[in-house]
């Protein structure tokens, strides 16, 4: 009994203490508050920078209540009954310094508290402080830092030190520390200077280059001066080779892209000999199938959306393969002994599945729904980026090239395809069906072909004339890298995306189209048959 005693004492003491700590823990915050409803903006804007200075060092509920309190004064939803603050809310009014519901109060009788532009300014500056110290998503508390780094007007030194200190994010909380660097440049204080440089220095990007840059012109002191000096030659050497590295990697990117198409026509040309200016179009099918694929998921199985490109691998292979089945067994078989009406009718029927497309479809670009695998990117060097779209791209040209590889190398098909292409007509007389494997040929160009479709869709615009931008460019992959060639196929992709990338930013498009067809007569001039010709060929 006298344990149970002493116990219900305890409990009543503990509840008599948190009867009367109740509304003194309001208290400061109510005196935080009072001077944003006093009207004189100096008052106002000191608030402002308390509440945000307590939001950033508190724990995570005082910085969810001042992001709540900030927010609303930035979006002009603070209401005043003299010196008390309220929140506007949907459900009715809150009490800025508890947050509880306010009863008994008419919002026609609240007043607003009148703002000028500058303490605009620094509210959503403040707003942004907060937005970053308490936001659970990584994405808000980035687009808050970008806010930050235009708009800092809320900023303290010791704010930037606190919330590097919470940030969870190890890229983001180094962009943070170098911001509160940056902040330091203007310290009269040598040494925090000299700090400030070595800690922006371990990022390297074209805004830090130029502010060390701006930076030098200021410092008197030789010192300092001559580490900044240092710092912007090692940025500047990893900026180089991040560009490099960014000019390579969307070269690869185009380049798969290039050889997907042109392995289809190399299949298709170093067999048959039939030149098909529907190339483009079957890239097109396969775009589309892509994106039908895409809406028949969103119907059905919503919740699996995100795997719709996966899903549509298969799906736009052989979609574009059975049209180009349907291509070669009612049009091309019969044309084999004319080549000019073989491309003319290549020709009609790009310009029949255009049209199609055109009248099923529309002729704006379709709308492709972006999964985190295929978004945003990884930073490696400097400013490049890795992008998983253009990774997806790669990924998909590597493992079709593997694909094919086996095909050609280790399957019964395979080494048919190989013999009818060096020797038609020995190959038919060793029991070789010719008919079949023109027809299998070009059901795989074609695929292929539908593959190069899909892994467009997350780079460039899909429409029905997306197509035509890639005929001339595989054809030249062919020519160069030789008929029939798969290594031939992969350096001449490569070369011709490369040679595009690096011409394009500096000469344009055109230019850059312009002088790839000029390198590569000049090489036919030199080696007609291309790289890597089959001997049959030379």
């Amino acid at each position: 009994m006298v344990l149970l005693d002493r116990i219900g004492r305890l409990l009543a003491f503990v509840l008599v203490a948190a009867t009367l700590a109740g509304p003194g823990a309001a208290a400061p915050r109510e005196d935080m508050l009072a001077p944003l409803c006093a009207g004189d903006f100096g008052a106002q804007k000191a608030a402002l920078e308390e509440i945000a200075r307590a939001g950033v060092a508190g724990s995570d509920a005082e910085a969810a209540w001042a992001l709540r309190v900030v927010a609303a004064f930035d979006g002009r939803k603070l209401r005043c009954a003299g010196p008390l603050a309220y929140l506007e809310e949907p459900d009715g009014l809150i009490g800025a310094a508890t947050l509880e519901p306010a009863a008994g109060l008419d919002p026609a009788s609240l007043s607003e508290p009148s703002v000028n532009l500058r303490l605009r300014a620094f509210s959503a500056s403040a707003t942004a402080v907060l937005t970053l110290r308490g936001a659970p998503d990584l994405a808000a508390r980035r687009a808050a830092f970008g806010v930050l780094a235009k708009r800092g007007e809320a900023l303290t030194p010791q704010m930037m030190e606190d919330l590097a200190a919470a940030e969870t994010d190890a890229a983001l909380q180094a962009e943070i520390l170098a911001m509160q660097a940056a902040m330091q440049l203007g310290n009269p204080d040598p040494a925090l200077r000299l700090a400030a440089v070595d800690e922006i220095g371990k990022t390297a990007s074209k805004a830090n280059a130029s502010m060390l840059t701006e930076a030098l012109a200021k410092e008197k002191d030789p010192e300092v001066a001559r580490a900044i000096k240092t710092q912007i030659a090692g940025i500047e050497r990893v900026l180089s080779f991040g560009h490099l590295l960014s000019t390579l990697y969307s070269g690869m990117s185009y380049a798969s892209v290039l050889f997907l198409a042109a392995l289809g026509l190399a299949v298709i040309f170093g067999l048959m000999g039939v030149i098909n200016l529907a190339q483009g179009e079957l890239i097109m099918i396969g775009a589309y199938a892509g994106w039908l694929v895409q809406e028949a998921m969103r119907a059905v199985v919503p919740g699996l959306l995100d795997y719709y490109l996966i899903v549509a691998i298969p799906v736009s292979f052989l979609a574009s393969a059975l049209v180009g089945l349907a291509m070669e067994v009612l049009i091309i078989r019969r044309l084999y002994t004319r080549p000019l009406m073989t491309l003319l009718a290549t020709w009609a029927i790009s310009l029949l599945l255009i049209n199609t497309v055109r009248v099923v479809f529309g002729s704006q670009n379709m709308e492709f729904y972006q999964p985190a695998y295929v978004s945003g990117g990884v930073q490696v060097v400097g400013d490049f980026i890795m992008t998983m779209n253009r990774l997806f791209a790669i990924l998909i040209s590597v493992g079709a090239c593997l694909v094919v590889l086996w095909l050609l190398r280790r399957t019964t098909f395979g080494l048919y395809l190989r013999a009818v292409t060096q020797n038609r007509a020995i190959a038919g007389a060793l029991g070789i069906n010719t008919r079949r494997i023109d027809q299998l040929a070009f059901g795989l160009g074609s695929g292929l072909a539908g593959l190069a479709g899909l892994a467009l869709s997350p780079l460039y615009n899909v429409n029905p004339n997306m197509g035509a931008n890639f005929v001339v460019d595989s054809f030249m992959v062919v020519v160069l890298g030789g008929v029939g060639s798969l290594l031939g196929a992969v350096l001449a992709a490569l070369g011709i995306g490369q040679i595009n990338v690096v011409i394009e930013p500096l000469y344009g498009a055109v230019a850059a189209k312009v002088l790839v067809l000029l390198l590569i007569i000049a090489f036919i001039q030199w080696r007609p048959e291309g790289l890597f010709a089959p001997k049959g060929r030379r």
